[in-house]
């Protein structure tokens, strides 16, 4: 049993240490919609955006960073233009007994090729695994192969996504 809440408990972990949220006062919110908008906005258009010195902006946005807030800046790239035309989320139980080995097996899962996203969730399922493959043919080989073949693995359920709609932002209510 304690390595079940241990193996639970680091999964859990994986954020930021600090879990208090960051004070964000209006100039922040501004900074973070328009990187919302365009990350690659340079320094200086970003700054005069928002209404303050270059300096003072460059300052803002490491802090951002620094508490976590900012997480990154990437390229949002399509599947469909690697030749990735089916996605999928993949719901996956855990055996109750393996409960301990969760942070291995969503390692492990997060390193696959064909993963996008993995999310720890909570209800009946697990995890939900959102991938990309060529075919039915690579998104059933990742579900044997990598899943159900898989001794922690209690159950899986896949469903296709037909079409991807992208919200209004990752930034909820700025």
């Amino acid at each position: 049993m304690a390595t079940e809440s241990a193996g639970t408990a680091s999964l859990a972990r994986q954020g930021p240490k600090d879990v208090r949220r960051p004070v964000l006062d209006a100039t922040d919110r501004a900074i973070l919609r328009r990187l919302r908008d365009d990350a690659r906005i340079p320094n200086n258009a970003l700054a005069e955006a928002v209404g303050i010195a270059p300096s003072t902006c460059l300052a803002r946005v490491r802090t951002l960073r620094e508490q976590g807030v900012i997480r990154g800046f990437h390229a949002d790239i399509d599947p469909a233009a690697l030749g990735l035309t089916l996605q999928a989320m993949i719901a996956v139980r855990v055996q109750s007994g393996a409960r301990g080995e969760m942070l291995a097996f969503a390692q492990r899962i997060a390193r696959r090729p064909e993963v996008l996203d993995l999310y720890f969730v909570a209800g009946a399922d697990d995890f939900l695994i959102h991938v990309a493959t060529r075919d039915t043919d690579g998104l059933r080989t990742f579900v044997v192969d990598q899943l159900s073949a898989r001794p922690e693995v209690s159950s899986t359920e896949t469903s296709l996504i037909f079409e991807h709609l992208p919200a209004a932002g990752s930034g909820g209510q700025l």
